[in-house]
């Protein structure tokens, strides 16, 4: 028996990368998991190794209508939700002077508009007690480059946490941020370059500002998650917890 076992969780954004191994940890703790993602094939594959504890449901948290869509599924499987994972998200490096009207609202409109919404459509599906963690970064409190729109829009959610742990008490569910720091991921990789040696050369130059020497990996995320969302966190509410190997201590 899990930490977890017999609860039901959601994690959006759950086709690759952190998304996919914390739904993995979940249900390796007991938990049946629902997981969305935009691009078919890749939530299919997913959904194929995380076996008959999970269920995929396409979706792009951007849209309102796929967002609703995602909540009259798991009603109309009969279920409630005690963990949702806010996980969907992403940007793109733009210096200031190069930075659009299309990447801004494209940015915003799914990592805070696509966030809120989520979690708010949740709430009739949401059992008291449950937890609540959004995906944020440290990008939101460390000065990169070329990251001021995707930075801002992580900030929100930070915001959004210490608001919504208030809105929530009286039905007792936690809100709690987890900001990874650079992690081994699918994107991780494509930021990298086309080639190995562009790869070689992204880890040792992201490695060399982390404190533990390293990047992180996606499991380690995910236990987290599992952290975050099980009784042994009971008492945890409206943190901003960095998962990056001390980069933002640094």
């Amino acid at each position: 028996m899990g930490t977890l076992a017999g609860k039901v969780a959601l994690v959006t954004g759950g086709s690759s990368g952190i998304g996919l191994a914390s739904a993995e940890e979940l249900i390796r703790e007991g938990a049946f998991v629902y997981i969305t993602g935009r691009k078919k094939a890749e939530l299919d594959a997913a959904a194929n190794r995380l076996g008959e504890r999970c269920v995929s449901i396409q979706a792009d948290i951007s849209k309102m209508e796929d967002i609703d869509r995602i909540y009259k599924k798991i009603a109309g499987d009969g279920k409630t939700l005690d963990v949702l994972f806010a996980n969907a998200g992403g940007g793109s490096f733009a210096p200031l002077g190069s930075v659009t009207e299309e990447q801004y609202d494209a940015t915003f409109t799914t990592n805070v508009k696509g966030t809120l919404f989520t979690v708010q459509k949740s709430l009739p599906h949401l059992n008291d007690g449950s937890s609540i963690i959004l995906n944020a970064s440290i990008a939101s409190v460390k000065g990169i480059p070329g990251l001021s729109v995707y930075s801002a829009a992580k900030a929100a959610l930070r915001s959004f946490a210490r608001v919504w742990m208030m809105d929530l008490r009286e039905r007792r569910i936690r809100v709690n941020v987890i900001s990874p720091g650079p992690i081994d991921t699918p994107g991780f990789r494509a930021a990298a370059g086309s080639t190995p040696e562009d790869l070689q050369r992204f880890v040792e130059t992201q490695a060399s500002g982390v404190p533990s020497g390293r990047i992180g990996e996606a499991w380690e995320i995910a236990r987290t998650i599992v952290f975050l969302a099980g009784k042994d966190s009971a008492f945890i509410n409206g943190i901003e917890l960095f998962v990056d190997g001390g980069v933002t201590q640094n």
